[in-house]
């Protein structure tokens, strides 16, 4: 039986990866640097299951591998899926599977969703009624590898969009005991200049706030390639993947349901 709960949580912009994991189940500390568009039809479903594919299709393959080409199988059969409280909607590769561990929360409202591949891997945790605050207090130098408006949820004439970036270069590796890359829907305004403030992936959702995305972690996020490749290398390689492709497309489908 599906249960919800609250997502409520101050979160200062220092510790904002560190709320990112924990609701992707990753551990607390970055990956280690030797850490290994479509149209399809879809269907519709709601909490806690996602329904069989509705299209067949080239399967997935089942450990997540890259193929032969360097790239992961693309999601032919897709499916929606649409959040215990009833208010949001989403699209996702039928192949892959969505749990709701909202009941590890205290009890108040609000939607926890975690999305997995074919193998298992955490790869974006949805919540909503978060309570988050920011506060810039070290800047890096930072990367934007994919950007895209999100005119669906606009609040308050507010559009968030979703984002791939990346703090830290080589010469300064980014902020202390965080990865240095990750992909969600943010609200604030897109970082200019030199350098930019920790990543804080957070949109605009009554009542407060929410989050749909994740870090990019070479552990769970298959990347082609040398797996001893500096991360930040990993992470622009990634950007162009089977794989990634089907989180931005899931990410963006991201709507209010009815």
């Amino acid at each position: 039986m599906r249960r919800t709960a609250s997502s409520r949580a101050a979160v200062p912009a220092a510790f904002v990866f560190a709320l990112m994991l924990a609701g992707c189940g990753q551990p607390a500390g970055p990956p280690s640097p030797g850490t290994a568009a479509a149209t399809d039809p879809v269907t519709t479903v709601t909490a806690p299951s996602v329904t069989t594919p509705v299209t067949p299709g080239p399967t997935p393959t089942s450990d997540g591998t890259p193929s032969a080409t360097g790239a992961t199988t693309p999601s032919e059969a897709w499916t929606t899926y649409t959040t215990a409280d009833g208010q949001l909607t989403f699209d996702l590769p039928a192949a892959w599977s969505v749990t709701d561990p909202a009941g590890e929360l205290p009890e108040g409202g609000g939607a926890f969703a975690e999305i997995r591949n074919q193998a298992g891997k955490p790869l974006a945790t949805l919540r909503t009624n978060m309570a988050t605050g920011s506060t810039c207090m070290e800047r890096h130098p930072y990367s934007v590898l994919d950007s895209q408006e999100l005119p669906a949820l606009t609040q308050n004439g507010l559009t968030p969009r979703f984002v791939f970036e990346s703090r830290g270069s080589a010469k300064d590796p980014g902020p202390a005991n965080t990865p240095g890359a990750a992909y969600g829907i943010a609200t604030g305004p897109a970082p200019t200049g030199d350098t930019a403030c920790p990543i804080f992936h957070f949109f605009t959702w009554p009542p407060t706030a929410a989050m749909f995305g994740a870090f990019y972690n070479p552990a769970n996020n298959v990347t082609p390639g040398d797996p001893s490749s500096p991360y930040l290398e990993k992470a622009e390689r990634y950007a162009g993947t089977d794989e990634y492709r089907d989180i931005k497309r899931m990410i963006t489908s991201l709507r209010p349901a009815g």
